[in-house]
């Protein structure tokens, strides 16, 4: 078949391909197996692939792309505008087609396995430290509950285990003990795999250089460093870097319309992970900006006269997203810019 655009609708098991020729007949409609994807696909001359971002859509676009074909990635957002009427996988998989000869439509990087597998300790990294706060907060309730309230601070927990921990002590039910002993025992294997989790991801970080690159960019380390590089492989994929940072989130969300340009809410859209991650190192900056004559001191100084904290800390974390762009595209460390006092 002489197909020139195709429109894969992924799933666990059984695919949908949508296929058509250079002057847009469709010739293909086939329903194909797990089993039976590669056989089709490397019988086709080399053509474009379309397909929606899930969790499978990186490994296919590799093992697509090994055959020779040119494949894109577009998110399911995007795809959905073209879906005529009704929902089932061949027409789903139209609209795939329809959607990746677009010329403005917007596609996503392909990920290797190596960025994977580095999203995949961040991830579970993450998921690790839901669950300590989950442990924490459910030790802290049910020793309330009898009393004894911890002061805040993950620190402070250790007082509230020392008493759990301890045989000889009474100031606690025997039975209470019982309970709340395998929450802590949780808890500390919890720390031990986090850690461990974390020092993958330096090792990681140190042996990539467009992650040590951004951690040369004040209010970025290891984690959102690597976060970035491992989930951005190719900068060139957003036009500036305005469209970056609007890409993670950290934008207003507009509402404009007959020429008046109102700027709403923080858009909070895109990555939520590496948004948490850039307003987090914000915020520890904003701590010491405030007190001390640092590289563009005066800039923040002057958005917390007009501005609440946190709407400044996303102006920062705008700011960083752009740096790192920039530095990702230039291939540069970060300069220092010159010093300016208020």
């Amino acid at each position: 078949m002489d197909i020139t655009t195709a429109g894969l609708d992924l799933a666990k098991n059984i695919f949908q391909v949508h296929g058509i020729n250079a002057a847009g007949d469709v010739i293909a409609l086939r329903r194909l197996r797990r089993s039976q994807l590669r056989e089709f696909f490397s019988d086709l001359k080399p053509c474009l692939i379309g397909m929606e971002a899930c969790g499978t859509a990186h490994f296919w676009a590799r093992e697509l792309v090994a055959l020779g074909h040119e494949v894109k990635i577009m998110p399911p957002s995007y795809v959905k505008a073209y879906v005529r009427r009704g929902k089932n996988d061949a027409v789903d998989a139209e609209a795939i087609c329809e959607a990746v000869t677009r010329p403005n439509m917007r596609f996503v990087p392909i990920k290797s396995e190596d960025q994977q597998a580095a999203l995949m300790l961040h991830k579970t990294r993450e998921l690790l430290v839901r669950q300590q706060n989950m442990l924490i907060n459910a030790l802290r309730s049910h020793m309330a509950e009898l009393g004894m309230i911890a002061p805040q601070g993950r620190g402070k927990i250790k007082d509230i285990i020392a008493v759990i921990e301890d045989a000889e002590d009474e100031s606690i039910p025997a039975l209470a003990k019982v309970a709340l002993r395998p929450l802590v025992a949780q808890l500390r294997a919890t720390e031990e795999n986090t850690s461990v989790l974390s020092d993958e991801i330096m090792i990681w970080h140190r042996n990539n250089e467009d992650s040590r690159r951004l951690a040369t960019i004040p209010g970025i380390g290891f984690l959102t460093a690597s976060a970035i590089v491992a989930t951005v492989p190719d900068p060139s994929f957003f036009r500036s870097a305005r469209e970056f940072a609007a890409w993670l989130g950290l934008v207003p969300r507009q509402n404009s319309s007959g020429g008046k340009t109102r700027l709403g809410r923080i858009s909070k859209q895109g990555n939520r992970y590496i948004r948490r991650l850039l307003v987090t190192g914000a915020t520890a900056m904003l701590r010491y900006v405030r007190t001390k004559t640092t590289p563009g001191a005066d800039w923040v100084n002057s958005l917390l006269e007009r501005r609440p904290p946190r709407l400044v800390t996303v102006a920062m974390a705008n700011k960083s997203a752009r740096i790192a762009w920039a530095l990702l595209m230039k291939r540069e460390t970060y300069r220092v810019p010159d010093v300016m006092t208020s």
